[in-house]
């Protein structure tokens, strides 16, 4: 079942849910990601970003997944999220990677265009999907940093996605990465006009912290990708250091599998969220 994520956001777009996509750290984390997918029954997406890359490696990486996703019953894409450079996405192809995001989005409109352009040209030889972003998500999150919020300008991501060709658009409508300080102010206005200008399916950046009904307002007004990382990390960290409070416990299968116990539990409840149970 491990595929591409263009045929699931694509379908997730018709049929007005979400596609949820997780960023995994590690064995355990992936495992409770597809475990939760399959007992939902929605496909899924798993995400690395480059600081995990680093730590972990392209091929295991792309060789957890693949293990994980040869047993599933559900579709499973692993995705490449908000890599700056070009070498390092086609790396990632070349590992295995279904899906890629190139996030050139610090550089001047042209550059980006040209850079994104490089990559989905590059992503016809592997049957990759390719994701990019017009405008900036806030905060700070795994070596991701922005200084506040460039909003999405809709005339630029209208001639953006023409240009380029991506097959998903990260828009910026007010969501940052990590948590928020306070409840986020999301441009729902924006985002309604992005929808009814854009033929490209849109991704929501920065979902962990948002309220419920905010997530599914966006999921309402078109769109069909949610990435969340911050609160799966919360989650799992917690559920481990609980583990670790007891001094007997130094069994590496005790505590990691209390944290792959609540990530699970907390996949399932994005996953319900996002509106995918049910249609893998």
């Amino acid at each position: 079942m491990y595929t591409t994520s263009k045929e699931m956001i694509l379908k997730a777009r018709e049929g007005h849910y979400a596609i949820p996509a997780f960023n995994a750290e590690n064995m355990e984390m992936v495992q409770a990601i597809v475990e939760a997918a399959e007992e939902m029954k929605s496909p899924v997406m798993i995400q690395t970003t480059p600081t995990t890359v680093n730590y972990i490696g392209r091929e295991m990486a792309y060789a957890m997944v693949k293990a994980v996703a040869d047993k599933a019953t559900v579709p499973v894409s692993l995705h490449l999220d908000h890599c700056e450079n070009y070498d390092d996405v086609v790396a990632a192809m070349e590992a295995g990677y279904s899906s890629v995001m190139i996030d050139a989005s610090k550089l001047p409109y042209e550059e980006n265009v040209a850079v994104t352009q490089k990559v989905v040209e590059a992503a016809k030889k592997y049957g990759a999907t390719v994701e990019s972003e017009l405008g900036t998500v806030g905060g700070k999150e795994d070596g991701l940093k922005a200084d506040g919020v460039i909003y999405t300008d809709p005339d630029e991501a209208l001639d953006f996605a023409s240009r380029t060709g991506i097959d998903i658009f990260a828009v910026a409508i007010g969501t940052a990465h990590g948590f928020y300080k306070g409840e986020p102010k999301l441009n729902f206005e924006l985002l309604a006009k992005l929808r009814d200008m854009i033929d490209v399916p849109l991704v929501l950046h920065g979902g962990s912290g948002i309220p419920d009904e905010m997530i599914k307002k966006t999921i309402e007004l078109g769109i069909s990708k949610v990435n969340f990382a911050t609160e799966l990390r919360a989650a799992l960290t917690k559920a481990v250091r609980e583990a670790l409070e007891n001094d007997s416990v130094i069994d590496p299968k005790k505590f990691m599998g209390k944290g792959r116990e609540a990530v699970k539990e907390l996949c399932i409840h994005k996953i319900k969220l996002c509106g995918s149970d049910g249609k893998a």
